[in-house]
């Protein structure tokens, strides 16, 4: 079996738009366990891997379509 399969690139470009809709929502890494028992600040620094389902519950809680947050990962930064 070969290693694991990662691509750090686009870990971190998940990691920082989740951080983003946390951040515009108003929202600490708390408010977000408390709410989704998801623990946000493992995924936010860029190094965890991720189910699907993860990804989706989080959407869902920042009231986000998949394919919208994966559209805003293809789109340059506003600064």
């Amino acid at each position: 079996m070969g290693r694991p399969r990662s691509d750090k690139a686009l870990l971190q470009a998940i990691a920082a738009n989740l951080r983003k809709l946390r951040k515009e929502r108003g929202l600490s890494q708390i408010d977000v366990y408390i709410d989704t028992d998801i623990h946000i600040g493992r995924i936010e620094c860029g190094r965890t891997n991720m189910s699907v389902t993860t990804l989706s519950n989080l959407c869902n809680y920042y009231r986000i379509s998949l394919q919208d947050f994966f559209a805003a990962l293809d789109s340059p930064e506003e600064e």
